[in-house]
C-alpha cells in the first residue's frame, strides 16, 4: 500500500512484516529510503509500479541500519548507489553514508538500536529508521549491537531537530 505523505514523498507499507520503505522524488532521481524484508518483494515491486517507477529508475539507496527487516531487498537495485552507517556495513558495495553529498538531507547518526543507526532530515520530515516510532515509542535495545545509552543520547539528539512528519521504520500511523 502506498500513502503519499507530502509533494515528493510516499511510504510503501506492506502486508507482512517488514519496514516501511520510503521514496523522495528530489532533483529528478528517486531516493529509496530502506528496502523492507526480502518476503516483501512482490510488493515492493507493484508499489514500485504503481508510482510507474522500475528498481532500474532508483539510482539512489540510504539503509538506516544493517537489520533484514530494512535491507532485505538490496539485491533488487543492481545499478543503485547504496550508503549506509560503516558501523553497521563492512561490505564495500555499501558506501559510508558520510560521504552522500546532498545538501537537501541531513544525516543524523543515531546509534542505539544498532551500532550504526541513522535519521535522516528532509525538510521538515524525519525518517527515523528505528530510532523513534509514533506514541513516543522506540526501538529495540536488546539486540547485539544495540546499546540502552547510546538510544538515550540519540534520543536526545533528535529532541532538538525541528520536524513536522516522523516517518519511522515500523509502527503506528
Amino acid at each position: 500500500m502506498i500513502s503519499k505523505i507530502k509533494e515528493g514523498v510516499w511510504k510503501f507499507k506492506f502486508k507482512r512484516f517488514g519496514s516501511y520503505v520510503y521514496i523522495i522524488q528530489l532533483n529528478g532521481k528517486n531516493i529509496l529510503i530502506d528496502t523492507g524484508a526480502m518476503w516483501n518483494r512482490t510488493e515492493l515491486i507493484e508499489n514500485l509500479k504503481e508510482l510507474e517507477l522500475t528498481p532500474k529508475e532508483i539510482p539512489l539507496l540510504i539503509l538506516t541500519h544493517n537489520h533484514p527487516d530494512h535491507v532485505g531487498n538490496i539485491s533488487l537495485f543492481p545499478f543503485s548507489k547504496v550508503y549506509g552507517s560503516k558501523k553497521d556495513f563492512k561490505q564495500k558495495k555499501i558506501l559510508d553514508i558520510r560521504d552522500l553529498k546532498l545538501k537537501e538531507l541531513r544525516i543524523i547518526e543515531t546509534p542505539g538500536h544498532s551500532k550504526g543507526s541513522i535519521c535522516i532530515l528532509y525538510k521538515d520530515v524525519l525518517f527515523s529508521g528505528d530510532t523513534l516510532f509514533h506514541r513516543n515509542t522506540i526501538g529495540r535495545t536488546d539486540l547485539p549491537g544495540s546499546s540502552e545509552e547510546d538510544m538515550q543520547a540519540s534520543l536526545k539528539k533528535i529532541s532538538k531537530i525541528k520536524f513536522k512528519i516522523l516517518c519511522p521504520g515500523h509502527g503506528y500511523e
